[in-house]
């Protein structure tokens, strides 16, 4: 009976046979959607939050709160991008259960250790699922575009003009290290949010918000005038802020250069918009970018990516075509680099680590670098499994439905006041435990690079 063959033949086949990369054709929709199932599988294999006794929305260590709001946020991109539902159930529990009661992404799991950047993943993640149109959750839960206003409602009252004349901090109480740091990444997760509530609703306090938010960090030095996305910036003992960290992450150009084409959006087509979108996109590209190929400059190439930075050049990919819907004269630029994403991507999903590592089918983990060929680097996890989704199914983009705004066939509920009974009282908050010290999401540590010496700030540990 040669058509059933055993478990242990089929082991023995996988170990003798040489690995064979997805195959993806770019401008064939079956074969995107087909590889990106894959893919998906493999991502939504490290989620464990849907397990009997596990917490909806948590991935397992080593993983951060906000890589799991990036992922999910990726998932309804799939969602939308493929119609493939199976893993919408799981997505819609995971969401809701991490609004929380209070409904503004400050679940009581994680907020003691919740920094501004880890909150707006969650809430770019609800945003998403407005403008897809992602299913409802029932009336009770909270609302995909209510729980975005309370972020931002929080945001606003976060906002900080004492200490670099304006702009968010990286935490949201003192107590975390990262306090006196006013980060692009939490910043550019304010402005994103706004342009993009802006469009969505109407509303110009939305868009009065993202052009202040936006004005500050040109003003402060953070985009500078070649359109390169600084790290952030410190607030020194005396009050002063003058040390800016000069590391630029793909992430960060990304999600300025998504709510920058927001802006144009609404505004139909405003020069100053056009001209950050053009800026940021040519900007972005320069850097991050090599021979074709879309890599995280900084770290990539020696090898010294941590968890976090092995998943930033997925949201660039993500907020790049998200850029041509927005911003459709920018296609063709960003066409290419979603073409060579895809087949540089899927060349190295060809690995087969152990279930310590990887809980896929064998021979389709994918590793993290794609500028090495048809090479498995063994740097298998979340961010290297969700760039490659990203890499491939984003060139289902152009034919994708844009984004919807209330006008145009949005359903999700809004609440503009939702949020404005501010933060909680950190006095009231339970105990620090070792669970919650490891729950803390994206993180920085002084880090000497150059050979000048001069230091950067990489990641302040949190834990």
């Amino acid at each position: 009976m040669r058509a059933f063959a055993t478990a242990a033949t089929l082991s023995l086949a996988l170990l003798s046979t040489p690995a064979l990369s997805l195959s993806v054709t770019v401008n064939d929709d079956s074969s995107l959607k087909s590889t990106a199932a894959t893919i998906a599988h493999g991502l939504m294999k490290y989620y464990t939050g849907n397990n009997t006794g596990d917490t909806p929305g948590n991935l397992p260590d080593p993983y951060y709160w906000w890589e799991a709001g990036a992922m999910f946020g990726t998932i309804i991109d799939y969602w939308h991008l493929t119609g493939d539902s199976s893993y919408n159930d799981a997505t819609l529990q995971a969401m809701v259960h991490q609004a929380g009661p209070s409904k503004d992404f400050m679940p009581k799991n994680q907020t003691r250790t919740e920094g501004n950047d880890d909150q707006g993943f969650w809430a770019m993640a609800a945003m998403t699922a407005a403008e897809n149109k992602f299913p409802d959750p029932p009336k009770e839960d909270a609302q995909w575009l209510a729980v975005t206003q309370a972020v931002f409602n929080q945001y606003v009252l976060r906002w900080d003009p004492a200490d670099c004349k304006g702009g968010m901090r990286w935490q949201i109480f003192q107590f975390n290290n990262g306090w006196n740091y006013k980060n692009s990444i939490s910043n550019g997760c304010f402005f994103n949010i706004a342009a993009r509530l802006h469009r969505y609703t109407g509303n110009s306090t939305y868009g009065d918000w993202a052009t202040k938010i936006f004005e500050w960090h040109q003003t402060v030095g953070l985009i500078t005038k070649d359109w390169g996305v600084h790290d952030g910036i410190t607030i020194d003992l005396d009050g002063t802020c003058t040390r800016i960290d000069v590391l630029e992450w793909s992430y960060n150009s990304g999600i300025f250069l998504h709510g920058a084409a927001a802006m144009y959006n609404a505004t139909n087509g405003g020069d100053k918009w056009k001209n950050a979108v053009d800026g940021i996109l040519k900007r972005a590209t320069a850097k991050f970018v090599k021979d074709g190929v879309v890599f995280e400059q900084f770290c990539e190439g020696n090898k010294l990516c941590n968890n976090d930075q092995q998943s930033f050049k997925g949201y660039l990919l993500r907020w790049f075509a998200a850029t041509t819907q927005l911003a459709p004269y920018t296609y063709q630029t960003v066409k290419p680099f979603l073409e060579t994403a895809a087949t540089k991507a899927a060349s190295v999903c060809i690995g087969s680590p152990d279930a310590t590592k990887y809980k896929g089918p064998p021979g389709t983990a994918c590793g993290f670098s794609w500028t090495t060929g048809a090479t498995f680097d063994g740097l298998v996890a979340v961010g290297s499994m969700m760039n490659a989704l990203d890499a491939v199914m984003y060139n289902l983009v152009g034919k994708a439905a844009p984004p919807v705004t209330s006008k145009s066939g949005g359903t999700s509920k809004g609440d503009p006041s939702a949020g404005s009974g501010g933060t909680q009282d950190p006095t009231k908050l339970k105990p620090l435990t070792t669970a919650d010290k490891v729950g803390a999401g994206i993180i920085t540590m002084l880090f000497v690079v150059g050979a000048f010496g001069s230091t950067a700030f990489m990641l302040l540990d949190r834990r």
